[in-house]
């Protein structure tokens, strides 16, 4: 299900960072006391009152000629042009500037719901001060303080509610959903092309041709797929066109909806870091994962070659050892028909449930094999696991003291339940949790 999008805006030094962090619970975004020193936007997930949702922190915007202001305004209109709700920041010391209504005639403009919040209301005796922010247009203001927390449960009450209504998507049981994610210029345009048979995606040599996320249908061998095409992500830091600038947003939103996903690396140039970070997001969100090595043919090869990339990848990319790697060529379209039936046991994996006493079999095997931890004289005493969801599989581990259960042995246990079931293709989850 796709998660709403909510865009935080305002002219530079108005404390958008600090709230973003506040809302992400992550100091992720950089806070410094400088006009514009958030070049660029950081994306993150905030949850409120049980709803998720993506949270873009923009760089400000101003009218006039100071570095960077141009590239900043333009950020924000592209956020602005993603985001199904706006936070409009405005610093109630500096009260109503020009740069203020300027922004807000963007915002006029954009016919999204906006909800405005006056930072740095640090005391009660400076909510007298949000009044004059009324002059903007907007409803009732909302005074808020990013440094200290304060008044951002009512703000997000007010964001909450301007969320779109959820719809059930109407799609059938049986359709796998896989999206392409990798770097531009991988080739992830070319391999939809190729298994449509049609020249359904535009595909250019030029980096990032593709624009937005495009679903397809296919059938292979009775089994029916939805393909979500993503435009390729970028490193941050460099400046790209515009147009650009959110295709992390895009995967991300493609990621939400799929089953599988496909990492696309392009085996002409190698592994590189930005393909260990794109593939982090969909690790990180707990989706059945595919590694795809395309432009195949293009590389140099002996009897050895295969082996030793796949030696590489496995080096590299440590977090998805359990990720089939499928070698395919969109060009030739050889072993394109490889990545079905990969993708159809990640997605059967994912979903996969273990029957408890089965499962707790496994567990007691692998502890005669391995004992249990032992930390100041207490052992780790395991009672009980079970399977608690799926998509990713995840097991509670029910245990005597949680905090016995060292990082390793629980990767111990993962690595035994992947040996008893398969999971090929998916994350593991396990929680560990003292009973009661």
């Amino acid at each position: 299900m796709n998660k709403p999008t909510v865009a935080i805006v305002g002219r530079p030094n108005v404390g958008k960072s600090t709230i973003f962090n506040r809302i992400v619970g992550e100091r992720i975004s950089i806070v410094e006391d400088t006009p514009g020193v958030t070049r660029d936007r950081i994306y993150g997930t905030g949850e409120w009152l049980s709803h998720e949702f993506h949270i873009i922190d923009t760089g400000g915007i101003e009218i006039g000629d100071a570095p960077f202001l141009e590239e900043i305004r333009l950020q924000a209109e592209i956020a602005i042009e993603e985001a199904d709700v706006i936070i409009f920041i405005v610093n109630s010391r500096e009260g109503v500037t020009s740069a203020d209504e300027e922004v807000a005639k963007i915002l006029f403009r954009s016919k999204k719901p906006v909800v405005l919040a006056v930072n740095k209301v640090d005391n009660p005796e400076m909510r007298a001060d949000i009044y004059d922010f009324y002059a903007l247009g907007f409803n009732e203001p909302f005074p808020i303080s990013g440094s200290h927390g304060l008044g951002l449960g009512d703000l997000l009450d007010e964001v909450v509610n301007h969320f779109p209504e959820s719809k059930e998507e109407n799609e059938e049981e049986d359709v796998i959903k896989f999206s392409l994610i990798g770097r531009p210029n991988v080739g992830k345009s070319s391999i939809v092309n190729a298994l449509l048979g049609e020249e359904r995606v535009i595909v250019s040599d030029i980096a990032g041709t593709t624009r937005d996320a495009i679903d397809s249908t296919y059938e292979f061998d009775e089994q029916k797929y939805t393909i979500i095409d993503t435009a390729g992500m970028r490193k941050k830091g460099k400046v790209y066109e515009n147009t650009e600038k959110y295709s992390v947003l895009r995967a991300l939103k493609a990621i939400d909806r799929s089953d599988v996903v496909l990492v696309v690396l392009n085996g002409e140039e190698g592994i590189q870091e930005q393909d260990k970070k794109i593939a982090g997001y969909a690790h990180e969100a707990g989706r059945a994962v595919i590694i795809v090595v395309n432009k195949w043919d293009a590389v140099e090869k002996d009897e050895k070659t295969m082996k030793e990339f796949e030696e590489k990848i496995r080096a590299h990319f440590l977090f998805l050892d359990y990720a089939p790697i499928v070698f395919v060529s969109a060009k030739t379209k050889k072993r394109l028909t490889n990545l079905f039936p990969a993708i159809k046991m990640a997605s059967e994996n994912h979903e996969m449930r273990v029957q408890s006493s089965v499962l707790n079999d496994v567990i007691a095997d692998a502890i005669a094999m391995n004992p249990t931890p032992s930390d100041k004289g207490r052992k780790l005493k395991i009672f009980y696991v079970t399977q608690v969801g799926i998509k990713p599989p995840t097991f509670v581990v029910f245990v005597n003291d949680p905090e016995i259960m060292h990082f390793s042995y629980e990767r111990f246990l993962q690595n035994r339940i992947r040996e008893a079931f398969g999971f090929e293709g998916t994350p593991i989850h396990i929680i560990t949790r003292q009973r009661k």
